[in-house]
């Protein structure tokens, strides 16, 4: 073979050559010079670390006629032989391929032999990984007690797939993914050695697509030096290996965070004509933004990051026009979007979405700072305008719009008389701006001297909000009575309004026509409360009501199997008596059968309660004071920790 690539090629053979890795290579040099190798060691880490160089270094260093050597001589005929692969006493194994019980028997028998011209005999087995489970069993024993001529190596890309036996005999070296530093120096050295000119910014490039393995970044390198010869210029990079320009990722964040969507449009249509591979520049444009956050929180953010000088110079000055809030927000944002593009069968049109969500996001105010806005507008007091970057009303910087600022704004007034009816008053007045405009005599004081010929008992809505009744002229609102202490009153209705789902008023006995209008209501209501009980409701074939008894009819026994039981039959009946308001009893009907025929006793205890709560002495207290009567009670744990109001349901009030 005429031509060695440069990962063959640029191999290290001494300890000194290895490119990082400082803590193994000053781990394995002191064990041979001070002469505590162990007999089997395992390298592990990600591809092209420089598992297997070290192990053939380590073989080498073993067997040179000059060691045990801290570093081997690479003159002598065996440190020749295993540069060359030619030695007869190291034995490379791949484990990939031979990964049986009877490969790792034919290994146990040759290992059983003195060494032929070397001290010892090494065997080193790449991905060991690979190996099944019986042929790690075969190895246990030997690996434990191997011979004194015996030295057993071991690489892996994935360790946690060799077996915790198997580890607990071995001395293990972890190594890491180069620095960005190391392997740019290295790459640099590599290309002056070839002759070869490569700009700062292209080497950086091919520096990031390595990924800290020394192999991949040879293997780059030898494809960019065959396409440009002796000059590397930085475009000659981007367009071997179908790349992203660092200066249009930046150009791209930059518009995305002053949201300019013509620009984004302009430089997303360049990367598409380009060819790029849209996952790629989605991450390159993610660790953009990583390195915006770094440099924002961190005070020397360059270890942090793999980027030249000039990248994070630009970087920094970036970072310091916008919170990190607004950074970190947007950065999710982008993120959450960006892992959807690679599985849209639609994947500019998912960018372009993600992107134009991204500038309609903007900036960002800490959860804290509208807290205590909003405390300010409550307690009455003028709060600070927002910042400049706080655009009121969603008003675009560059567009006209009322700029309103929070101080100027009509702050809430909360009054006990004022009716839910009353007209909303046109925009920056108050609510109450009438009141002041006309003279206090003008204005009727609604006291309850002032409502003789009313009845005693007030109206529904009165009643709903705890307010005293409106005067005659229904455009004024009615001033609170200064004497007495106002409560605090939610914004929000005490009673939620009626509808469908609500239990419906109590005029009289049920009857089947309400009945049949009112089920599928009740249904809802059910399931709301328990969905199991509503699912065989729903397959009933008919209901009717035949005086105090509530029948349920079903085509098959088995459809009330479940209904039956005696807690279901409890938490049905007080279903129905929360729901229609009628002391029912209930019964389930089957054509020609009683299987699902239920104890007469089963809801007599809900009904118990219902009388109970009915004739409470606090109940009835409250209907001698508000000369009112008990419209509907409710019972069951959903209805525990709800307030006891009186609401008046023309005669009638409601309790609850």
């Amino acid at each position: 073979m005429s031509y060695l690539v440069l990962a063959r090629k640029s191999r290290p053979q001494t300890f000194g050559e290895v490119v990082g890795q400082k803590a193994v290579v000053r781990t394995l040099q002191n064990g041979l010079t001070l002469n505590r190798v162990p007999h089997a060691l395992i390298f592990s880490g990600v591809r092209g670390t420089g598992k297997t160089t070290l192990a053939r270094i380590m073989a080498k260093a073993l067997n040179c006629v000059q060691g045990p050597a801290a570093e081997p001589c690479n003159r002598c005929r065996s440190c020749l032989e295993i540069t060359e692969g030619t030695s007869i006493d190291l034995q490379e194994v791949d484990g990939a391929s031979n990964r049986g019980i009877q490969e790792i028997r034919e290994l146990k028998e040759k290992i059983r032999f003195m060494p032929t011209s070397s001290r010892y005999k090494i065997i080193i087995i790449d991905e060991v990984h690979m190996l099944t489970t019986e042929a790690f069993n075969a190895l246990l024993k030997t690996l434990e007690e191997p011979p004194q001529h015996v030295y057993f190596m071991f690489a892996t890309t994935e360790l946690h797939k060799v077996p915790i036996t198997i580890l607990s005999r071995c001395q293990r070296y972890e190594l890491k993914r180069l620095s960005h530093r190391e392997l740019a120096d290295h790459f640099s050295r590599l290309a002056k050695a070839e002759g070869v000119q490569v700009t700062p910014e292209g080497l950086d490039m091919i520096v990031r697509e390595a990924g800290g393995s020394v192999r991949d970044g040879l293997s780059l390198l030898d494809q960019i030096f065959s396409y440009c010869g002796r000059e590397v210029k930085t475009e000659d990079v981007i367009e071997v290996l179908g790349l992203v320009s660092h200066r249009l990722v930046a150009a791209m964040g930059s518009a995305l965070l002053k949201g300019d969507l013509r620009t984004v449009y302009t430089l997303l249509d360049q990367i598409y004509l380009h060819g790029t591979d849209i996952k790629r520049f989605s991450n390159d444009l993610l660790h953009w933004f990583r390195g915006l956050i770094v440099c924002s929180v961190s005070s020397s953010p360059g270890p942090l990051l793999e980027v030249t000088d000039d990248e994070l110079e630009e970087l920094k000055n970036t970072s310091t026009a916008y919170p990190v809030e607004t950074l970190a927000a947007l950065f999710d944002l982008l993120l959450k979007g960006l892992e959807t593009v690679s599985f849209s069968q639609q994947p500019r049109l998912a960018l372009e979405l993600t992107f134009i969500r991204a500038i309609q996001f903007r900036d960002v105010t800490p959860v804290s700072d509208l807290i205590s806005r909003f405390d300010s507008i409550l307690a009455g007091l003028p709060c600070e305008a927002p910042e400049p970057n706080l655009v009121p009303n969603g008003q675009h910087p560059d567009r006209p719009g009322p700029e309103i600022a929070f101080q100027d704004r009509p702050q809430p007034v909360f009054n006990r008389s004022a009716d839910m009816n009353t007209p909303s008053p046109a925009p920056n007045l108050s609510p109450y701006s009438k009141l002041h405009q006309e003279p206090l005599s003008s204005q009727k004081k609604a006291t309850p001297s002032a409502r003789t010929d009313e009845p005693r008992h007030p109206t529904a809505q009165q009643k709903q909000r705890f307010e005293p009744a409106p005067t005659e002229e229904p455009e004024q609102a009615a001033l609170p009575d200064p004497d007495q202490e106002s409560p605090s009153i939610s914004n929000k209705p005490i009673i939620p309004s009626v509808d469908d789902t609500q239990p419906i008023d109590n005029k009289g006995k049920l009857d089947n026509a309400t009945l049949r209008r009112k089920w599928e209501p009740f249904l809802k209501h059910v399931h709301k409360q328990q969905p199991w009980i509503a699912a065989p409701l729903r397959v009933a074939s008919s209901v009717e009501c035949q005086q105090d008894t509530l029948i349920i009819h079903f085509e098959d026994s088995t459809d009330c199997t479940l209904l039956k039981q005696a807690n279901n039959v409890q938490a049905l009946t007080e279903f129905v008596l929360n729901f229609f308001q009628e002391n029912l009893t209930i019964r389930f009907e089957v054509p020609g059968s009683d299987a699902c025929a239920i104890h007469p006793t089963n809801g007599l205890v809900v009904q118990e309660k219902r009388r109970a709560l009915a004739k409470d002495p606090l109940v009835l207290t409250a209907l001698d004071v508000f000369t009112g009567q008990v419209g509907d009670i409710r019972i069951g744990s959903q209805h525990h920790t709800r307030t006891t109001q009186m609401v008046d349901n023309s005669p009638s009030n409601e309790e609850e």
